[in-house]
């Protein structure tokens, strides 16, 4: 699998953003990937060095649109620690 569709996008919010003071990094991930993948994807992509991956399959919840019952996809997250003195340089302006 490529490395750039392994990581789809950086999570941002509010928990994510206090993790980032312990070096973890939060990201959502293809659902197939496995934490050897996700690990070699983010040392290519942002030149860091990680320690540790967490991988968290989330479910999708139910939605209502009038009668209409639905739901929202599932998708997984991986939490990455990298090791002290290595940054990823998205997280800065947040």
């Amino acid at each position: 699998m490529d490395m750039y569709h392994i990581i789809r996008r950086a999570l941002i919010t509010e928990k994510s953003t206090a993790a980032k003071e312990e070096n973890k990094y939060v990201f959502e991930v293809d659902r197939r990937a496995n934490k050897i993948e996700v690990a070699k994807a983010v040392e290519k992509l942002f030149k860091v060095k990680v320690l540790d991956v967490h991988v968290v399959n989330v479910a999708g919840k139910k939605k209502r649109v009038g009668r209409i019952m639905g739901e929202k996809p599932s998708w997984k997250k991986a939490v990455v620690t990298l090791a002290p003195g290595s940054r990823i340089e998205i997280y800065e302006g947040v």
